[in-house]
């Protein structure tokens, strides 16, 4: 038998299966999230002897899970529901779920992986909640052929008693599911993915002429908080939502699982990533860099290189005692981070080489390569604002906006928040995430202090291959 979630969450205690859960139904002034990989039929094997064996094959299995699936959801009604793996190729499970959403009041909206891979994202809005205002549609066309979906979203009653002609009240939300990284070398797409995903928000609130607006990341992110991506977020300003509510640290790797891979191995790679508008971040560029150094000083390490071999390992064959650029370039290709169809594009690697080269002579002599983040972390740079250049005279200065504090997160199974994982949770290969407890604020527009109050307390909870598309 499970345990009930913690007292802290109000609202409806109630069972499906032998699980206890907390619905925030009875709880109308609150918003919640949801993200869940449901494992698509066409992925989930029945026969571990017979690979090919697939639930896909058999419609009272999917059909079965499906509708326990939509159970749980449409029992917690969370405000925003984030699917992955949703099986976009199977018309009869797409009449399902968009039939027993639109039902209880969600607007859906669906995203194909390219390719005809046959699974995809779903991303449910409640109509009682939220006004779309925008959908988009962003296909990385890349080898693993991934996709994210957008929505830009105003946020309805209850919350219009506290709307003034000077407070926005709208976010974007964001779902997406990251390539699985079956060994190092995707290490370096799998960051592009993320990459690209922020260079879209960003530039879709500068062409909207939007002041910046709370996000919502959501997703199977395939990375556990040890990995890259974990620190890019980081460093662009996200928190992750379920750590925030639990006070856990970014070193807090192993407190918590939500999937068991193929391999049998169980970590935390679903996250609902929050940014509100007053948190301080790198500007994006400059968190790119870092984060390739970042993957690039790993490889290095990996290989108990020494800071003296590491440095001789980059000279390769210079005939002076200083590296040069064939000699970088040769050492990225042998990181495994050039060469391949997924690696650094010819014009990231003159920008990195150009960011290393801090005298601007064309080499990296051995101070160059010590005070650099080639090699150590860089701890004196300045620490960025929210806004580069490229902000200045779309900013209003009189527009408030809300930002979002988290207060609670639960996974399911519960076992997933002690880190083990139950035998008999058949749900998914995923465990599904949940914020139902968030508290509004509303932040000044004043961007230099970035000053933030209640406004009311809601108590329960540039790459040429990206297609855009808008619906």
């Amino acid at each position: 038998m499970g345990r009930k979630n913690r007292g802290t969450t109000k609202g409806r205690v109630s069972t499906l299966g032998t699980y206890a859960i907390a619905s925030s139904i009875d709880e109308p002034n609150s918003i919640s999230c949801t993200t869940f990989n449901i494992l698509a039929p066409i992925y989930k094997r029945l026969n571990h002897e017979d690979q090919s064996c697939r639930e896909s094959d058999y419609k009272a299995n999917w059909l079965s899970r499906n509708n326990r699936i939509l159970d749980w959801l449409l029992f917690e009604r969370s405000s925003i529901i984030c699917l992955q793996e949703f099986w976009v190729g199977n018309e009869e499970l797409v009449g399902m779920y968009d039939k027993r959403l639109g039902d209880a009041g969600y607007n859906n909206f669906k995203l194909a992986r390219t390719n005809n891979r046959g699974d995809g994202l779903l991303t449910a809005v409640h109509k009682d909640y939220f006004k779309v205002i925008a959908h988009r549609e962003l296909l990385f066309n890349d080898f693993g052929d991934r996709v994210a979906q957008l929505l830009h979203v105003e946020l309805l009653a209850p919350f219009a008693q506290c709307r003034t002609n000077n407070v926005r009240q709208e976010m974007l939300i964001v779902n997406t599911h990251l390539l699985f990284p079956h060994d190092s070398s995707f290490s370096m797409e799998r960051l592009r993915q993320v990459y690209k995903i922020l260079q879209y928000v960003d530039s879709y609130q500068k062409e909207n002429k939007l002041n910046p607006l709370p996000i919502i990341l959501c997703g199977d992110w395939n990375g556990s908080k040890r990995g890259h991506i974990y620190k890019f977020l980081r460093s662009q300003g996200f928190v992750s939502s379920y750590d925030t509510a639990h006070q856990y640290t970014d070193t807090d790797a192993q407190k918590w699982v939500s999937h068991r891979n193929h391999r049998g191995n169980i970590c935390g790679v679903d996250f609902i990533w929050l940014l509100n508008p007053n948190s301080y971040r790198k500007l994006l560029k400059t968190s790119w860099r870092n984060a390739i150094f970042s993957m690039f000083k790993y490889q290095l390490r990996r290989a108990s290189l020494t800071e003296k071999d590491a440095f001789a390992f980059l000279k390769a064959d210079s005939d002076g005692d200083y590296i040069t650029y064939a000699g970088f370039c040769e050492a990225l290709r042998q990181l495994n981070l050039i060469g391949q169809c997924y690696g650094l594009t010819a014009e990231e690697i003159n920008d990195l080489w150009l960011q290393a080269d801090i005298d601007g002579n064309g080499v990296l002599d051995y101070n160059e390569f010590q005070q650099h983040r080639v090699w150590k972390p860089s701890r004196s740079e300045p620490r960025d604002g929210i806004f580069d250049e490229s902000w200045d005279g779309i900013v209003s200065d009189t527009e408030e906006t809300i930002g979002f504090s988290v207060k609670n997160a639960v996974l399911f199974p519960t076992e997933a928040e002690k880190g083990t994982w139950p035998e008999d949770y058949s749900l998914s290969d995923h465990a599904k995430l949940t914020v139902p407890d968030y508290k509004i604020l509303k932040l000044l527009p004043e961007f230099s202090n970035w000053e933030t109050y209640a406004c009311f307390q809601l108590s329960s909870a540039e790459d040429n291959n990206t297609i855009l598309r808008h619906t």
